[in-house]
This record gives C-alpha cells, sequence and structure tokens, in this order.
C-alpha cells in the first residue's frame, strides 16, 4: 500500500492507467486463437480443410513468435519515435487483424489465419511500450510499484478464456473478433487521447543501436536468464495458449459431467474456457507474489522451489493419467508456479542489469516467447505423433531440470560477484 501511495502527486496517472489498459487489452488479443481453437478447426473443415495437430500448433504459436522479435521492433520505435506513436501504429494493425478475421467469417482459410496470427503478434509486443511508456514518468525509487501496476495487464488471457468461448456460442465465433476490434478500437481512441510521452525535463531517451543489443548478447548471463524466462514466462504463456485444446482433447467427455443439466459440445467449450481461466489465472495474478518470495529468500533459492514444484508436476501428468478434478489441481499448481518464477527472474535480471533493464527487458521478453512457441508446438508434435500429451510432458519436465542444473551452475559466481553489490539478496 505504501508503494502505491509513493504514487500520489508524481508522474502522470492517466498514462499509467492508460499503459495498464493498452496492455490488458494487448494480451488478450495475443492469446485470443487459443480458446476458439476448437470452433476455428470446426469452421475450416467446413471448408475441406481437416487441420493436423501439428498446423493447429503452428497456428497457436505464431502468434507468440512475432510477438517474441516485434518487442524487439517495438523497443527500437519506442526510442526513434517515442512511446505513444509506436503504440498507436502497433494497435492499428492489430484492429486491422481483428477486422479482416471478422469480415472473412466462415470462408476464412488456413493461410489466412497463419497472417491473422503473424498480424495478433503486434500485440504481444506491447509489454516493450507500455511498460516503458509508464515508467518514464516515475522516479526510480516507484519503478517497481509503477510497472507492476502496466505489468497487471497480463490479466487479458483470462478475460480470453472466461468470455470468448461463450460468446462465440451466441453469435458464432467470428463474432469474438468483432469483439475485440470494438474494444480495442475504444482503447486506440482513449490511449490518444489520454496518454502522453514524459517531457525532457523528467526522461530524456537513450535511443537503442544495435550495436547494443550484440554487446548484452556476448555476455553469457544474458543466454541464462534468456534460459530461465524462456521456462517461466515461454511455459505460461504456451500452456495459456494451448490450454483449451489440451482440455478439449484429453477432458472432453468429464467436462460434460461435472453436474450440469444439459450440455451440449459448444456448453463443453464453455467449460472447458472457465476452467482453463481457473489455470491461467494462478500464473497471471501470482507474478509480483513471485517476486515478493524472492526479495525475502533471494531469486536462486525461490527459483529452486517454483522450478522444482513445475518439474514434479509435469513428471506427474506425463507418467499417470489423472481423473479431471485431479488435473486441473495440478494444472492451477504448474501455471502458479511458472508465474511466480516470472517474478523470481525479474527480481534478479534488475540487480545484474540495471544499467541495460530496458534492452535486457526485450532481449528476455523475446526469449520467453520463444519458450512459448516451443511448448505449443512440443505439445502439437505429442498429440500428432503418439495420440497423448505424455511425450510433451515429460519434454516440459526435461527442460525445467535443465534450467535447475543451470541455476546450479551458476549461484556461486552470481552471489560472490555482482551478487556482492546488487543491494538485493541473490
Amino acid at each position: 500500500m505504501a508503494g502505491f501511495k509513493a504514487l500520489k502527486g508524481q508522474g502522470h496517472a492517466p498514462t499509467l492507467f492508460m499503459a495498464f489498459l493498452y496492455f490488458d487489452m494487448s494480451f488478450m488479443v495475443w492469446t485470443m486463437l487459443g480458446p476458439l481453437a476448437t470452433e476455428i478447426s470446426e469452421a475450416l473443415a467446413a471448408t475441406g480443410f481437416m487441420i493436423t495437430e501439428g498446423q493447429k500448433a503452428t497456428l497457436l504459436s505464431l502468434p507468440i513468435l512475432s510477438g517474441a522479435f516485434l518487442r524487439i521492433v517495438l523497443g527500437f520505435g519506442v526510442d526513434k519515435f517515442g512511446a505513444k506513436a509506436t503504440a498507436l501504429v502497433a494497435q492499428a494493425i492489430v484492429i486491422a487483424a481483428l477486422l479482416s478475421a471478422y469480415m472473412m467469417g466462415e470462408t476464412i482459410t488456413y493461410n489466412a489465419l497463419l497472417l491473422i496470427a503473424l498480424g495478433l503478434g503486434f500485440a504481444g509486443a506491447s509489454f516493450a511500450v507500455a511498460l516503458p511508456q509508464a515508467g518514464q514518468w516515475y522516479p526510480p525509487k516507484s519503478q517497481g510499484t509503477v510497472l507492476g501496476l502496466a505489468g497487471a495487464g497480463n490479466i487479458g488471457v483470462v478475460i480470453d478464456f472466461l468470455f470468448a468461448p461463450k460468446i462465440a456460442e451466441l453469435w458464432g465465433w467470428q463474432s469474438v473478433f468483432l469483439v475485440g476490434a470494438v474494444m480495442a478500437i475504444a482503447v486506440f481512441v482513449a490511449y490518444l487521447f489520454l496518454a502522453k510521452n514524459a517531457p525532457e525535463s523528467i526522461y530524456k531517451a537513450r535511443p537503442k543501436k544495435l550495436i547494443d543489443y550484440a554487446k548484452l548478447l556476448k555476455d553469457k548471463d544474458t543466454w541464462w536468464f534468456n534460459l530461465f524466462y524462456a521456462v517461466s514466462f515461454g511455459g505460461f504463456v504456451g500452456f495459456a495458449g494451448y490450454m483449451q485444446v489440451y482440455l478439449m482433447n484429453v477432458y472432453q467427455a468429464d467436462m460434460s459431467a461435472i453436474g450440469l443439466d444439459i450440455l451440449d459440445e459448444a456448453n463443453v467449450k464453455v467449460v472447458a474456457g472457465y476452467f482453463g481461466a481457473l489455470c491461467i489465472f494462478a500464473g497471471a495474478v501470482l507474478r509480483p507474489v513471485g517476486g515478493a518470495i524472492a526479495d525475502k529468500m533471494g531469486g536462486v533459492k525461490s527459483l529452486y522451489i517454483f522450478f522444482g514444484s513445475v518439474t514434479a508436476l509435469a513428471m506427474l501428468n506425463a507418467t499417470v493419467s489423472l481423473p479431471f478434478g485431479a488435473a486441473i489441481v495440478v494444472l492451477f499448481l504448474i501455471m502458479a508456479n511458472l508465474g511466480m518464477a516470472n517474478g523470481a527472474v525479474f527480481q534478479l535480471v534488475p540487480q545484474r542489469f540495471g544499467k541495460d533493464i530496458g534492452i535486457m527487458t526485450g532481449i528476455i521478453g523475446a526469449a520467453g516467447g520463444l519458450g512459448g512457441t516451443a511448448l505449443i508446438k512440443t505439445f502439437g508434435w505429442s498429440k500428432g505423433a503418439f495420440d497423448g500429451y505424455g511425450a510433451g510432458f515429460m519434454i516440459v519436465a526435461a527442460v525445467v531440470l535443465v534450467a535447475i542444473m543451470g541455476i546450479s551452475l551458476v549461484k556461486t559466481r552470481w552471489r560472490t560477484t555482482w551478487g556482492v553489490h546488487s543491494g538485493g539478496i541473490i
């Protein structure tokens, strides 16, 4: 509460609010294809195109992949043209993609959907715009609170799973894109009038160059953080994007028998959305909790706990055929630990790369997107190759275990070098 009180009389509250709203709307749009995967598959089948599990995974992972690389592109845009202009251009592209999907409707093709998915990647790149724009208005002592508020927009993915399946049931799946476009236009207009770039008297931009990125990419710690965030955020956004497909493929019958009187197929998709939202909500809201735990016990120790829990839970899902209720608990705990791990990773990053945190946010954020892409493709491959997800969960467990081994390799060096003067607990 003290952190929020400290913001009074500082910065620019309308810009902070619009940064949150822009990021929330963008995160919702970025992951929109996930909860609509079943409806889209059926629409394509009606046109004679039978989508494979691999093609479905490619479609769901493409916004995550393009968003990863576009974070770096938009980061350059923020430096050169300012955060507001960059955000408006990115939002306009996203709105165009949403309206295109709606207008094509039932006649949409798989290749057209791939282009739509690329456009939605601009929404995922909003991280590189919203957070810097909010932070530029406030002093260093308030950055944690400010970036936490702006970054809370990742709750948008929960909104997807709560409402997208129900909207699709009532008015058709293509109407979800229209609703998203209307919301995006409303945010665009509000952002146009309310958000402002920080004046030079408060913040003076120091444009980044390619050589700045190249220099940091030569630092081995950059790659360790890339690995850790590819596992934590990549796991979170990957599971979020594939959650509805997984639940429908494995537990459709169970969701039809949870006590509701009558469930047709569309209702089951809605139920899948609700349970998916529950699991994703855990990861979205517990990120700051993970950061707070890391502040108290150190980022290294907390990552051991979070990653160790994910490894055990993934192995459990890989080796045991869990009933629906137990599976939801396991998915909830996996997402909770991945969300907290996100906070723990970014408890360490500013301590190691405090002077280059802007560049590192772009680099590590891109790694997180790549991790999410890899996870979705892994589950698509597992389903296609083995008609199940055991192999996929086994690979997830193995990758997280590699990250744990990486923490063991670097912890002593970190604690005895930059950690000595970092000002926080390593």
